[in-house]
């Protein structure tokens, strides 16, 4: 293993280790934005747009999930979008909610509406927290 891969396998672990604390919901398809609009009707509902490639998005995405402290009872689902995989989606979102796509972009719903909405450094654990 070379001092690159040492560098970057070590950076994707700790990575996967942050993200395993924070219960993100894998956003992957199209279906899942009814029911998200559905859902929060009942719950809280967050979508975190992330681009893979870019490094703000990675500094917002390590220190929201850094200040993350919901407990697992409290009335939130959580969604992780990966912009560059599913771009489509990002799309949809911006259609479906009335909301300018941006990125890192931090959306949330309740009763179908959007009711916050925040990017770089707007995005913040403790804002969510004050919403649910």
């Amino acid at each position: 293993m070379g001092l690159f891969d040492k560098i970057f396998n070590s950076e994707k672990k700790e990575n996967s280790e942050e993200k395993s604390a924070t219960p993100w919901i894998e956003l992957n398809s199209m279906a899942q934005l009814d029911e998200m609009e559905e859902r929060s009707e009942e719950r809280t509902v967050a979508i975190l747009k992330h681009s893979t490639t870019c490094g703000i998005s990675r500094m917002v995405l390590k220190m929201f999930e850094s200040d993350y402290d919901l407990d697992e009872n409290e009335a939130i689902d959580l969604y992780f979008l990966d912009l560059r995989a599913h771009r489509d989606i990002s799309n949809a979102i911006a259609e479906k909610f009335r909301v300018r796509h941006e990125s890192p972009q931090l959306i949330v719903l309740k009763n179908r509406e959007v009711v916050h909405h925040s990017s770089h450094q707007g995005i913040s654990a403790s804002k969510l927290k004050e919403l649910v």
